[in-house]
């Protein structure tokens, strides 16, 4: 029972940073309908950025959670800047183009921002400096790190003041308009250039949030490091419903629960054939299995399109 517990807590502590990357996924699907596949390596900017300020900063003599509180808003400011770039130079001149070409312009564009993390710092991986606690705290057995604790309050308050930005806001409201017609929206005097490059920008925002917490729990940051939890985060939009900031975070926690209890009990099922390191498995098939039931997602909804 105690392993049992403590793989739900990795699992929701691995869902809630998928969580943070997945709804910025959402959110830029849900107005444009882009899939933008260098979202995850923004995840990877944010990270090398904050890494790069702790460091510095290493001598000063300051404590930790100081050099984490004072790295993010420099990641985070550093990858709206890249993101809204991304977005104006890249997406905008396709933006009423086939699908196909902003699809490969994405992957382009991850590919460059991975050539160029690599050129400025270097491949090697890089420690990531413990800057909390450490030492595990013990909950009868099962333990949890005061990193793992930030990581689950942060993506809890960030869903619910996007939901209210969503929901009760100027900027969410031409958001929902955007989405709906941004030819009519434009027509109301909503200003969807605008409304498109504020949705990159807190994509980024929340990207940035998301590496950092990736480097602080798992110690390591290096340039290739965005590409896997973006293509998880991409996968948990989808399970939960893309355009659906709910679904979103949803997909993202049970693709966390599914891969941490296959990780956990994947050797076990399986006599010893496979390893902890097949737990992608689980997490890839309970994904073919809810799009082959329902293939708008968990709480995704059906749209029809008007003549």
């Amino acid at each position: 029972m105690e392993t049992f517990i403590q793989q739900i807590i990795n699992g929701l502590v691995l869902g809630s940073m998928y969580a943070l990357v997945a709804l910025g996924y959402t959110m830029v699907y849900g107005i444009i309908g882009l899939i933008n596949f260098a979202h995850g390596d923004v995840l990877m900017v944010g990270a090398l950025v904050s890494w790069t300020f702790v460091t510095a900063m290493a001598g000063a003599g300051m404590p930790g959670w100081l050099m984490l509180l004072l790295s993010v808003p420099l990641a985070i400011l550093i990858c709206c800047v890249l993101n809204f770039s991304i977005e104006k130079v890249a997406y905008r001149p396709l933006r009423n183009a086939p699908r196909l070409a902003p699809l490969i312009t994405a992957i382009g564009m991850s590919l460059l921002l991975q050539t160029l993390a690599m050129i400025i710092w270097k491949p090697n991986p890089k420690p990531f400096p413990a800057l909390l606690p450490p030492d595990p705290i013990d909950l009868g057995g099962p333990v949890i790190t005061v990193t793992q604790i930030l990581i689950l309050g942060l993506t809890a308050v960030i869903l619910a003041a996007l939901m209210w930005l969503v929901n009760r806001t100027k900027l969410g409201r031409a958001m929902r308009a955007t989405a709906e017609n941004p030819r009519v929206a434009g027509l109301m005097g909503v200003k969807p250039d605008f409304v498109i490059s504020a949705t990159f920008v807190i994509g980024a925002a929340l990207a940035a949030v998301a590496g950092i917490m990736w480097a602080a729990n798992y110690g390591t940051v290096q340039h290739t490091m965005g590409f896997l939890p973006g293509l998880k985060a991409f996968t948990a939009a989808v399970l939960g419903g893309i355009g659906n900031l709910a679904g979103a975070v949803v997909g993202a926690l049970l693709l966390g629960l599914v891969e941490a209890l296959g990780a956990g009990y994947l050797g076990e099922l399986t006599g010893g054939i496979f390893g902890s390191h097949y737990a992608d498995v689980f997490a890839f098939a309970a994904l073919i299995l809810v799009l082959t039931l329902r293939p708008q997602g968990l709480l995704g909804e059906r749209v029809a399109d008007r003549a």
